[in-house]
């Protein structure tokens, strides 16, 4: 009988301990942030580089840019009509360019040509499954910079050119 009662109160403390366990590790404090809107793109040209910046709504998520040899629209796979020989693909993960209830969130161009030193155009090529991707075209091979700034919050990409102000 007394071995019987000291599995049970092992079985009981262990589940005790489990439980304080599992509240330990996810206290009340620690809330899942917010996925990021992304609520505009947006460009210009300066002396010696062309600027692109996405704006955001929340804080900025992670963003990988790589140079890709076309542009294609997320999920469908369909190209992207802008005329360019190099292009690049931004994307940030996790975002999105929609609120909960489906209704888009993004207020920017969906493809825009430009008549940039560098940037010659800019789409917006993708807002799926927690990735939102835009796609940039140049004419030359594009030597880039990126960073972020905060309030607003927003991703900057810097392509440089020669100096186009002397």
């Amino acid at each position: 009988m007394n071995h019987l009662r000291l599995r049970q109160f092992v079985a009981l403390a262990t589940g005790s301990l489990l439980t304080a366990g599992i509240t330990l590790a996810a206290p009340a404090s620690a809330a899942v942030r917010p996925v990021p809107l992304v609520v505009n793109a947006r460009w210009g040209g300066h002396c010696t580089y062309d600027r692109i910046v996405v704006d955001l709504r929340g804080h900025v998520p992670g963003v990988t840019v790589t140079r890709v040899p076309k542009l294609v629209h997320d999920g469908s796979g369909t190209p992207v009509p802008l005329a360019g020989k190099h292009f690049l693909e931004i994307r940030l993960h996790p975002a999105a360019a929609h609120d909960r209830t489906g209704r888009s969130t993004y207020r920017g161009p969906e493809l825009v040509k430009i008549r940039l030193p560098q940037l010659k155009g800019l789409a917006m090529t993708g807002d799926f499954e927690g990735y939102v991707t835009f796609g940039a075209a140049f004419d030359a091979r594009p030597a880039f910079t990126s960073f972020t700034l905060h309030s607003p919050e927003r991703f900057v990409l810097d392509v440089a050119h020669r100096n186009v102000c002397r």
